[in-house]
């Protein structure tokens, strides 16, 4: 589905053109012949003519083929109009017309049946409730915004109308520019998926940005951004962090599962940089328009101010950038060019006695290690520096090299007199020394993002198992929740398990421990209870002559904190004593993105500690690897104080059939293996609880 007359259109329909100023359809069509090259044609039944130019009843009366036809009429007549551009061959609709599923149930309805109609005809269709489309390649403004974008290589998008306003005032404002420029709307038809693809072979566009409140094709738009960034970079604002429906779930991933951890899961896994502000969205898409990555993380650091440089060191470290160990060739030249009250450690602080030539020579000596990968070019104002004058010297020195450049001219209107110089160069500028290596970290995370190798998922469930039939079994023993009779399915899944045997009597659980000789763990038996350790349902370290007590007493224990008298206990189940550390392994389902997957530190604590890690399943062993090293706590894990650590193989191993589990079968909504005691012999796999549905 090429997008190429949407954007590079010959002639345009304006359906909705009216006479009057301030009108929606009238602001369309003002803006399209005071910027557009080719020919508009204007849609009103009740107008002879616009502007000098003739007005048709409708657009099948217009003797010329059309390319784009932009559609500003009520809403009720969107779906007539849209019909009669099908007639006549028009592949490329923009509808601005508000009053579809933003305004309720009726909208709703009426949004579904020009979506359908849309793409049943393959017409590709923007909005509806959009602001429009600005292309500015083709000198297009086909919105009925105030002003026209200027030319750049950044396409951006948004799904907010009033976002887009905004962003393009400032952004003329702030002389930054665009290629393409697209308010989304409802995103009946087109969205972010078909957008980001299109912009990928755009030679144009070197950059994509986006403002988002959703994504409703959450598997496609990882596929798509996966292979998109690794030639050119998304920065995206996600708004909306609730964790929705998260008060509703029964296991540990369910609850902290929110709406937000897919979409964060998503971004990393497809390299999606995420941002929390507006101010990081045109910060990283600028210098990610202007230079490339680096090679390295290590940065060079140049001032004449030794505070703003102490800050720039505290940044990169709080960034995940380093500061660049100098060569002695490095140290050498610089020692010929700077006062013996300089200092040649990194950060280079020149002091405020240098001069524009002392600069220039320091600047060369720090490009020319190749322990640098990017410089960071600082100055405070000095009688004797001139802003212009180093402008002028960073942007030779962009001309000589590969390596990113980012300045740090601080002060008020002295940097502007330098600011054209800077722009032209490519050298974006920052008064904030953190907000300057922030906007290096986005250039050197993408580096990391383009280099990734994309691995798919390997099939690691054994293929003799049915697991239809495994999963259909236990549903048909329970009301929807699985607890600790589905040890079976992970054991023939390659999972290992801890034993363990099912006491209806305190007889029969006597029987069962005097085949045992270690310590034994009991655990209350009930379909009805969620986390059995809140009701006093586990006991730990029992010896075997000790099982006939205990097992009259932890039923005794659950009754009582319960406070149900119909509460289901169908006995106790007995597991030999394993240690080691506990970890969790979960799935939870999400609406947009389907299986989420999470790993992190287990037992009772993880919804107090919350050290965990998501991803949408299914995942590639490099990216569960990744997934797993991840959490807070994975030092623990590798082993501290000469420890021998835990077979994190194994839990890779485990991560990734859990997931590819959940994807082959969609009744599983919510699963945990909680907790699986691992150590460096390997993991075991202790208690789990899993919630099917249909």
């Amino acid at each position: 589905m090429s997008l190429s007359k949407l954007f590079h259109p010959s002639t345009v329909a304006v359906i909705g053109a009216s006479r009057k100023e301030g009108q929606v359809g009238r602001e369309v069509f003002t803006n399209l012949i005071d910027t557009f090259p080719g020919d508009v044609f204007p849609v009103n039944p009740k107008a002879d003519q616009l502007e000098g130019l003739k007005c048709y009843d409708s657009v099948t009366e217009i003797p010329e083929e059309i390319d784009l036809a932009v559609i500003a009429v009520p809403a009720g007549i969107v779906p007539g109009v849209l019909r009669e551009c099908d007639q006549v061959g028009i592949g490329n609709v923009i509808v601005v017309s508000g009053g579809f599923k933003e305004v309720g149930e009726k909208g709703v309805e009426l949004e579904r049946e020009i979506a359908q109609f849309a793409k049943q005809r393959g017409i590709n269709m923007i909005g509806p409730n959009a602001i429009g489309v600005i292309s500015t390649g083709s000198c297009l403004n086909a919105t009925f915004a105030q002003e026209m974008a200027l030319p750049g290589n950044i396409s951006f998008m948004s799904q907010s109308g009033a976002f887009c306003t905004a962003v393009l005032d400032w952004a003329n404002e702030a002389g930054l520019g665009f290629n393409h420029f697209v308010s989304l709307g409802n995103k009946a038809v087109l969205d972010e998926v078909d957008l980001i693809r299109e912009w990928d072979v755009d030679e144009n566009t070197s950059v994509i940005l986006g403002y988002l409140e959703g994504i409703d094709r959450g598997s496609e738009f990882i596929q798509a951004a996966r292979e998109v960034t690794q030639t050119t970079p998304i920065v995206v604002v996600k708004s909306g962090k609730t964790e929705v429906g998260a008060s509703a779930a029964a296991s540990h991933t369910g609850t902290l599962a929110g709406s937000d951890s897919a979409y964060q899961a998503a971004f990393e896994q497809s390299g999606v940089i995420r941002v929390d502000t507006i101010e990081e969205l045109f910060d990283f898409g600028s210098i990610l328009a202007q230079q490339s990555p680096p090679e390295s993380r290590k940065v060079g650091i140049l001032t004449n101010a030794g505070g703003p440089g102490v800050m720039a060191a505290d940044a990169l470290e709080k960034y995940g950038l380093e500061l660049a160990e100098l060569e002695e060739e490095t140290l050498e030249g610089l020692g010929k060019v700077l006062s013996a009250l300089a200092s040649r450690k990194n950060p280079i602080d020149l002091t405020g006695k240098a001069n524009e030539e002392d600069y220039r020579k320091a600047l060369d000596y720090v490009i020319e290690d190749d322990n640098v990968g990017s410089v960071l070019a600082m100055s405070a104002p000095a009688a004797i520096f001139s802003y212009p004058q180093l402008a002028e010297i960073l942007a030779e020195a962009r001309e000589k090299t590969d390596k990113p450049i980012v300045g740090t001219l601080m002060g008020g209107k002295l940097p502007d007199a330098a600011a054209e110089s800077l722009k032209e160069a490519g050298v974006p500028n920052y008064f904030d020394p953190d907000r300057a290596v922030r906007a290096l970290s986005a250039l050197v995370d993408y580096g990391d993002v383009s280099k990734k190798k994309v691995t798919s998922p390997d099939q690691v469930l054994p293929e003799e198992v049915d697991l239809e039939a495994e999963v259909r079994a236990l549903a048909e023993r329970a009301d929807g929740m699985i607890g600790l009779e589905g040890l079976g399915l992970l054991s023939r899944l390659g999972i290992p398990v801890v034993e363990s045997w099912v006491a209806r009597s305190a007889d029969e659980a006597a029987a069962i421990a005097g085949e045992l000789s270690a310590q034994l763990v009991l655990k209350v038996e009930s379909p009805d209870i969620t986390h059995k350790s809140d009701l006093g349902g586990v006991k730990v370290g029992v010896d075997p002559e000790e099982v006939t007590v205990e097992y009259e007493e932890l039923l005794e224990t659950v009754r009582e904190n319960s406070g149900s008298s119909n509460l289901r206990l169908e006995g106790v189940r007995i597991q030999e004593m394993v240690k080691g550390e506990e970890v969790i392994v979960g799935v939870n389902r999400d609406p947009q993105f389907g299986p989420l997957i999470m790993f992190g530190l287990g037992g009772i604590y993880v919804e107090v500690l919350k050290d965990v890690a998501f991803r949408v399943a299914p995942v590639s062993r490099p990216e569960a690897e990744k997934m797993i090293k991840s959490i807070n706590a994975y030092p623990i894990l590798e082993g501290v104080r000469g420890g021998p650590g835990v077979d994190v193989d194994a839990l890779v191993d485990i991560v990734q059939k859990v997931g590819q589990l959940a994807c082959e079968v969609p009744e599983v909504s919510e699963l945990d293996l909680n907790p699986i005691i691992v150590d460096s012999s390997g993991p075991r796999v202790v208690d789990l609880r899993m919630r099917l549905t249909q």
